[in-house]
């Protein structure tokens, strides 16, 4: 049976989702596709949490347009939909006589684009805010609305809130086809049905669809918006003739234990190159201390392995912004992809030659920051052209899930009068309860993976990495969701933990 919408949206990270949540504030039917078990599984999930001040890109470019948006947005965003957001300000150091010309020019690119408060400062200064930067800092320039965000909580907010207020989720369903059908319905050819709909023959786009063959089955929209990450050139060119090419271009990261969290206050960067923003050194809004990424062009979409020269290279630049960096608190490490298009700037609109058909499409770097903006633009030309009323019941805030390690004393009373759940701990090293896991399950859009409640409760995130709690939420988690503890996965179909039993007991 093939399943109807207004919109459908290809990918589930961190655009996807904050595109379907303004698309909610809108009497339409929505639904959102993802190949992955959940939210957040590709770029959104492996990248430095930054929320970028808007200095680094070209002023005029959509990146500048959508990152001082973004940023502008995204404390009121992190208030109304309670995920963690903290404006910790951003240092970019310069070390040679050269750095300081690349520093004004940082400096002037910000101040174009409107970023608020910036100065250079020099070496002196920049260690007088920061005492572990090295001696051979010389100048720095400083941007006070620079933050840092977890993008994991993030995502998961904005899906929540979407999902309640009626946009549907469809997860390990993965986009094989698109095809463009003739107002009839039928199947039609791509150049006659573009030129159908370029010409005005239909009033509007009402007769307009696109069918999605899928993994999970048949879908047909009005309109789809691509925002598949690195796989959003492979979307695109499904349906338009004028194809686009992105590539993956990874990043490896090193995560310290909490006890290094206060090494740096402000996200310390160096001077960008032509790959990036270089290797950083920052604090997170949970208390650890991140450092990374490197950046190099792959051609595998899915290559997120980390290697040892990777990691080392890490260690190695990041000492170049503080010598001091503990690298021995090192807890894990990671690496995650970007999706860097060949025009170097990000791709969003209606294709020319696809109606109804919009990219998100070449979203890296300050993607995340961009992303609420980015979500407001996408529904705004979709408003245009097919304008739906406002939904008089949508619903603005929501509520996340009460962290026990954070809460005060009082507060963790209530808590456990309400759900004893809440008073068994279940990850010792994030102090994480079993009411926390359970309510990361039973949410709109819950976890359904170890990964899953990983991300919205932090539970394996500590020094033992899920070294001691991993049983205990898998027997959780098939309880709750109703399965055999052996389904349970790590993340995607074929990460399970469990082969078999190891003994059987026979019924005589």
């Amino acid at each position: 049976m093939t399943k109807k919408y207004d919109i459908i949206i290809i990918g589930a990270g961190v655009t996807g989702c904050a595109i379907a949540r303004e698309l909610s504030r809108r009497e339409r039917s929505v639904a959102v596709l993802e190949r992955a078990s959940d939210v957040c599984e590709g770029t959104s999930k492996a990248n430095s949490g930054i929320a970028h001040a808007g200095y680094d890109a070209e002023p005029g470019s959509r990146k500048a347009q959508m990152n001082i948006r973004g940023s502008r947005m995204l404390e009121g965003l992190s208030k109304e939909l309670d995920f963690p957001y903290r404006r910790n300000g951003s240092i970019v150091l310069g070390f040679a006589p050269e750095d300081r010309e690349r520093l004004q020019k940082l400096y002037d690119k910000g101040i174009a684009n409107g970023v608020e408060g910036l100065r250079i400062l020099s070496g002196e200064e920049a260690r007088s805010l920061e005492p572990n930067l090295n001696e051979t800092v010389t100048a720095a320039l400083y941007a006070p609305t620079g933050g840092i965000v977890d993008p994991f909580l993030m995502t998961v907010a904005l899906a929540e809130n979407a999902n309640v207020n009626g946009v549907e989720f469809f997860f390990r369903t993965e986009v094989q086809s698109i095809e463009r059908l003739a107002p009839s319905g039928e199947a039609a050819d791509s150049a006659e049905a573009a030129q159908h709909a370029l010409s005005g023959a239909d009033s509007g786009e009402a007769d307009y669809r696109y069918r999605l063959t899928t993994s999970g089955g048949t879908f047909e929209a009005r309109s789809v918006v691509n925002a598949a990450g690195v796989y959003a050139d492979t979307i695109h060119n499904m349906v338009s003739a004028r194809k686009i090419h992105i590539t993956p271009r990874k990043g490896e990261y090193l995560l310290l234990d909490k006890k290094t969290g206060g090494f740096v206050n402000a996200t310390v960067f160096q001077c960008p190159t032509v790959m990036g923003k270089g290797i950083l050194v920052t604090p997170t809004v949970h208390g650890n201390l991140l450092i990374g990424p490197t950046s190099e062009d792959i051609g595998d979409k899915e290559g997120v392995n980390t290697t040892a020269a990777g990691l080392e290279e890490v260690i190695a630049k990041a000492g170049l912004s503080a010598g001091a960096v503990p690298a021995r608190q090192v807890i894990t490490s990671f690496a995650g992809l970007r999706a860097h298009e060949d025009g170097d700037d990000f791709l969003i609109g209606e294709a020319e030659d696809a109606p109804g058909f919009y990219d998100a499409a070449g979203i890296e770097s300050p993607g995340l920051t961009s992303a609420p903006a980015i979500g407001e633009y996408v529904a705004a030309l979709i408003q245009e052209r097919t304008p739906a009323p406002e939904k008089k019941n949508f619903q603005a805030k929501r509520q996340g899930i009460p962290c026990m390690q954070l809460s005060d004393p009082a507060a963790k009373k209530r808590l456990i009068e309400q759900n004893p759940l809440y008073g068994n701990v279940v990850c010792r090293c994030e102090l994480v309860t079993e009411g926390e896991i359970v309510d990361a399950i039973r949410r709109p859009v819950g976890a359904t993976t170890l990964d899953g409640i990983k991300r919205r409760v932090r539970a394996g995130m500590g020094r033992c990495q899920a070294g001691f709690c991993t049983p205990k939420q898998m027997e959780i988690l098939a309880r709750e969701l109703g399965v055999d503890i052996g389904e349970i996965t790590k993340n995607d179909p074929g990460s399970e933990l469990l082969e078999g039993t190891t003994k059987q007991s026979e019924v005589q």
